[in-house]
């Protein structure tokens, strides 16, 4: 299902989707450590890569993080987000994907690690140990990332388009959308927490701003203050300009944003959704008044458990020599 032109009318047929076909974490065959014999240096040669491009694209820390949460979200994580198609139908091609930045990066944090040890680190594998860099390179607490994922070779933008969760879900899409994949209402908040870094385009919630319910008005839960200044930066059909997601910390990885999102001023709708359930509610109260007590720590427990989802291990799949393309 390609996604048509009518934005809202193919998220609607997203929503249908997320509640098809079973699919939970799973993660066996994965372990800390796994490259400890066959490429000892492999988590220092993604260090040091990540270390360099933060030190002059700092800018780019949350597109990796998101390469890693988008690759998961559709098939699992077995790196298909990262395969180019000749016709233009493999997952980076679907809409929600085409803002997806940070590709480069990838490959040359991949050419190291063929240098190092050819053949020996899956693409897969380096989307999530990036992730974690990421992190910490703006701020966050490290954590173990378990390895030995191997790379998929299917990569279909009508997948991404029904399987990715949309920034229009409401609570309860949200939840299912996160349960199928055996991720708790828990890690639901926790992960949405990763928009402390990063930034969108404004089409992703304009329709917040200008035609929220078909109507013309704006999104009445959304601070009016907070409504004009979006409105300054972001025309009705503006398609290119970008926003920070936690402004006056975009590069900082902390609970800023949960406070924002208190204060009515999450910038998509699946943010201030969390406002709708006790749950995460009161984990983003808590994580406010505490100064992030547990987040830093419970982040990379579910970074942890979403990188278990739908792993291929063992002898499936491949290891990619060049991530944009099969072997």
């Amino acid at each position: 299902m390609a996604c048509p032109k009518l934005f809202l009318s193919c998220l609607l047929l997203q929503l249908v989707f997320l509640f098809l076909v079973p699919e939970v974490a799973q993660g066996q065959g994965l372990k800390v450590g796994f490259y400890q014999k066959a490429c000892p240096n492999a988590e220092a040669i993604v260090k040091e890569v990540i270390g360099q491009v933060m030190s002059v694209a700092p800018s780019l820390s949350g597109p990796l993080l998101r390469l890693h949460f988008h690759d998961c979200f559709v098939r699992g994580c077995e790196g298909s987000v990262l395969l180019n198609s000749p016709t233009h139908q493999a997952e980076k091609d679907a809409l929600p994907n085409l803002s997806l930045r940070g590709f480069e990066t990838i490959d040359r944090v991949k050419t190291a690690l063929e240098k190092a040890c050819p053949g020996i680190v899956s693409c897969a594998d380096i989307l999530a140990l990036v992730a974690r860099d990421v992190v910490v390179a703006t701020g966050g607490l490290t954590y173990d990332v378990e390895t030995g994922r191997r790379d998929g070779n299917v990569s279909s933008l009508d997948e991404a388009d029904q399987n990715l969760v949309p920034p229009t879900a409401n609570i309860t899409t949200l939840k299912a959308g996160f349960a199928r994949r055996g991720l708790s209402v828990k890690d639901l908040v926790v992960l949405s927490g990763g928009h402390t870094i990063g930034t969108s385009h404004c089409s992703s919630f304009t329709y917040r701003l200008y035609n929220f319910a078909g109507n013309g008005n704006a999104d009445p839960t959304l601070d009016s203050n907070y409504i004009a200044r979006l409105k300054l930066k972001c025309k009705q059909n503006d398609q290119t300009t970008l926003v920070e997601m936690d402004p006056g910390s975009v590069r900082t990885f902390d609970v800023k944003y949960f406070n924002l999102i208190l204060k009515r001023r999450g910038l998509f709708n699946s943010d201030s959704a969390l406002l709708d359930d006790s749950q995460t509610k009161a984990y983003l109260e808590l994580q406010v008044k505490t100064g992030g007590s547990t987040f830093f720590k419970d982040f990379g427990v579910s970074m942890v458990k979403m990188g278990r989802i739908g792993v291929l291990t063992g002898t499936a799949g491949e290891v990619r020599k060049v991530c944009s393309k099969i072997n």
